[in-house]
Parts: C-alpha cells; structure tokens; sequence
C-alpha cells in the first residue's frame, strides 16, 4: 500500500514542478504513511515534457517521481465512459450529501 500524489499542470513542464513534488511527497510521507506503506509515488502530468528537462529536474530526487505528458480530449472512450457516473448522478448525490449535512447542522449535530 502506498500513497499517490498526482499534479496535473496545463503547459509545458517546468523543473520546478519536481521541486514541488518533492515537497509533496515528503509532507505525505511524514503526515500520513503507516510504517508498513511503501513511499508515497509523485506523478506529474503536463500537456508536454522535455525528457532532456525532465531527466535533470529529477537527477537528484530520490523519491518515485515520475513525469508524464497528456492529450485533452472532448470525448471519452466507450469503455471508460461506461464506467463512470454521469454528470447527472454525481450531482444528485452531491445534492443529497450538501442536504443530509445541513440538516445534521440544524439538528445541532456533527456532519
């Protein structure tokens, strides 16, 4: 068991960006990982990436980061669309968690 942090940046990839997640890494590593979980993983997603760039932002680094680039589309896969809920339900039960919380507020209670 581990934890992931992923840092989605729109752009290119800057060397800083594995400064960051570092820093990430670390704070989950020392915040939350049990003594038995493996070391939390970084992953940076970036519209492009410079392998040359990103080889040198992460010569030193010796946590598990990884750097990947990412293509927007306006459609999702058949098969990935199928398994996800729809914009429809998400809402409904964002709805009815928001409705179930303040009546817990109004009743003095704690959500």
């Amino acid at each position: 068991r581990c934890f992931v942090v992923v840092d989605l940046k729109k752009g290119d990839f800057k060397p800083e960006y594995a400064g960051k997640m570092n820093f990430y890494c670390s704070a989950v590593d020392d915040l939350l990982r049990h003594a038995t979980d493996a070391p939390t993983l970084g992953l940076i997603l970036c519209q492009e990436k410079d392998r040359i760039l990103a080889e040198y932002a992460l010569r030193d680094i010796h946590k598990p980061i990884g750097i990947a680039d990412y293509e927007l589309t306006r459609m999702l896969p058949a098969t990935l669309a199928s398994s996800l809920p729809s914009i429809e339900s998400l809402e409904a039960e964002l709805s009815s968690d928001l409705a179930r919380i303040e009546a817990l507020g109004d009743e003095g209670g704690t959500p």
